[in-house]
């Protein structure tokens, strides 16, 4: 099945909940980036976080960015959502390898580093997106987005994230959820939800078994009657295009395009998240010139 979104509430109305089965768009991540297994496990991450957040926002032409920098030797990492959880990103190293850790696992952690900070981006098509942030305190990201949300938010968040990859250095599964206490749930609550999700095991495991997001939180959530709110596909998307790289070349002034056009004759732009490269020549540079 494809990569799917879902998003739920508790029918008491106190919990709220989201699912993503990211299996294929992490894969995809990974054929363009051509990352080792650790980055493509904290990448797979990230994108799953931001499409997770993304799926939220309420206006169709609003985007939320997810950027880590957390000071490990991954680098930066950035992924980015549209309102339907659709998501891109990078990271700056993607070719990272480390050892792993002593229970047999990737050491996302380590790789990302807990030095630093993440960063949230929502782009509301208003004169100044909300920008909100906290200092990593583990680099693991599940566990750093339920802190953002606390801290920033005041919102009371469990994240689950995973991605697991096969021997051939493919996607196996991926994906995460998230769970938040809404208005007037309680301490009981909260720790009946602490204890279901603890008891479910890891993410990948539960999305190896069954790829289908609503599974996933039924497993995980087992006992709480919800509320589909709305299920939809999600894919990994860049809207990049020709004329996008047209204004940013445009958007360099004048003086560094007769540069461009004096020194190399021509330009060659490549998208940083789908490696979508566009040549201009020197009579295209000409063109963009004359249109400033």
């Amino acid at each position: 099945m494809c990569d799917q979104l879902i998003r739920a509430i508790s029918q008491d109305g106190l919990i709220k909940v989201s699912a993503v089965s990211a299996r294929d768009l992490t894969e995809r991540a990974r054929q363009i980036h051509k990352t080792l297994p650790v980055a493509t496990a904290a990448l797979g991450r990230l994108l799953a976080a931001a499409s997770l957040m993304g799926s939220a926002l309420k206006e169709e032409d609003a985007s939320l960015t997810l950027q880590i920098k957390g000071g490990g030797p991954l680098g930066t990492l950035l992924a980015v959502s549209d309102h339907e959880g659709n998501v891109r990103g990078t990271v700056e190293h993607p070719a990272v390898d480390l050892p792993l850790r002593e229970d047999g696992k990737l050491d996302v952690g380590a790789a990302v580093g807990n030095q630093g900070t993440l960063t949230v981006i929502r782009d509301l098509r208003m004169k100044e997106p909300y920008v909100g942030s906290v200092g990593l305190l583990w680099g693991e990201i599940a566990e750093d987005i339920a802190l953002y949300f606390v801290e920033s938010e005041q919102i009371p968040t469990a994240c689950g994230l995973g991605v697991l990859v096969d021997r051939d250095q493919s996607v196996l599964s991926a994906g995460g959820y998230l769970v938040q206490l809404l208005p007037g749930a309680g301490e009981e609550t909260a720790e009946a939800l602490e204890a279901s999700l603890r008891a479910a095991g890891p993410v990948t495991e539960l999305l190896k078994a069954d790829p289908d997001p609503e599974a996933l939180l039924r497993q995980a959530l087992p006992g709480l009657p919800l509320d589909v709110l709305e299920k939809r596909p999600v894919e990994y998307r860049c809207d990049c295009s020709r004329e996008r790289m047209e204004r940013a070349l445009i958007s360099l002034g004048r003086e560094e395009l007769r540069a461009m056009i004096a020194e190399q004759g021509g330009a060659e732009l490549t998208c940083r998240f789908c490696d979508n490269v566009q040549r201009f020549t020197k009579e295209d540079l000409e063109a963009l010139l004359a249109s400033c």
